[in-house]
């Protein structure tokens, strides 16, 4: 594994060999941070994206995490969600459950997922309150610097076009301010309504993981990562990801970051 330090907020940047060894450097982060948060407040608060990202986070489900990681410390959230039903094979929580969490001896009412009987409009504002009933209660810790939750760590993909979580590039809900979870009914990749954390609760996260891979992404991590980029890179939603007083860790395979400046040949 390369280690890279990015200048001007970007964060750390871990650049893998292979899926497998980002699979096992991931298991290892997430288990450490999720002892360090049991240590200090009792509960670790994780909120999940869809996609790859689940599949490598795979590990976790055996030796020696099955054993060594306190799963009944864990409340699982989503970063996002499409807003479809629970069992259609768009959802977020459906596949987070077949092929993560039905492994992990979670509590069940630990798993916070969004009401799929709602409008997306009506389901964000019902996984706000929930959040912000778990805040008061400190499940969720409360942001050193503002009103906004503090997870304990968000974990989000990114897609070919920069966009993380169901925040897309130069897309109304990246000026939401006030919101912790909004709504989109428009997203540019199906399906079209969604629920989204905003960028201030993502960027008041004790920490944050954005894992990359694939050639594809490769424009995308450079424009997201590199310092010297044109405008073209400030419009970006992963660019806009800068934890206010977290950690930022970039989680890459080598063709995903093969225009990295300080990574390309």
């Amino acid at each position: 594994m390369a280690l890279l330090e990015s200048k001007k907020d970007r964060g750390e940047v871990r650049i893998h060999e292979s899926l497998d060894e980002l699979s096992t450097d991931l298991a290892d982060y997430i288990a450490e941070l999720s002892e360090a948060s049991v240590k200090e407040r009792g509960v670790f608060a994780i909120a999940l994206s869809g996609g790859s990202l689940i599949s490598l986070m795979r590990n976790l489900c055996g030796a020696p995490y099955n054993k060594t990681v306190d799963w009944s410390k864990w409340y699982i959230f989503w970063a996002d969600e499409r807003v479809v039903a629970k069992n259609h094979v768009d959802s977020n929580y459906k596949f987070a459950k077949d092929h993560l969490l039905s492994k992990l001896p979670i509590v069940p009412s630990h798993v916070h997922s969004i009401n799929d009987s709602l409008t997306a409009e009506e389901a964000a504002n019902e996984y706000e309150f929930v959040i912000r009933q778990l805040v008061r209660t400190r499940v969720v810790n409360v942001s050193d610097v503002s009103d906004c939750p503090k997870f304990d760590l968000i974990l989000l993909g990114m897609g070919p076009d920069g966009h993380v979580a169901s925040l897309f590039p130069n897309h109304a809900v990246l000026e939401e301010k006030n919101e912790w979870v909004t709504f989109i009914t428009t997203s540019p990749k199906p399906p079209p309504e969604r629920i989204t954390f905003t960028l201030p609760v993502i960027n008041c996260a004790a920490n944050v993981v954005v894992v990359v891979t694939g050639v594809g992404k490769a424009e995308a991590a450079r424009l997201a990562i590199d310092d010297d980029v044109g405008p073209e890179g400030h419009v970006l939603p992963a660019r806009m990801i800068q934890p206010a007083v977290g950690k930022l860790v970039w989680f890459l395979d080598n063709q995903a970051g093969s225009k990295l400046k300080r990574f390309s040949k």
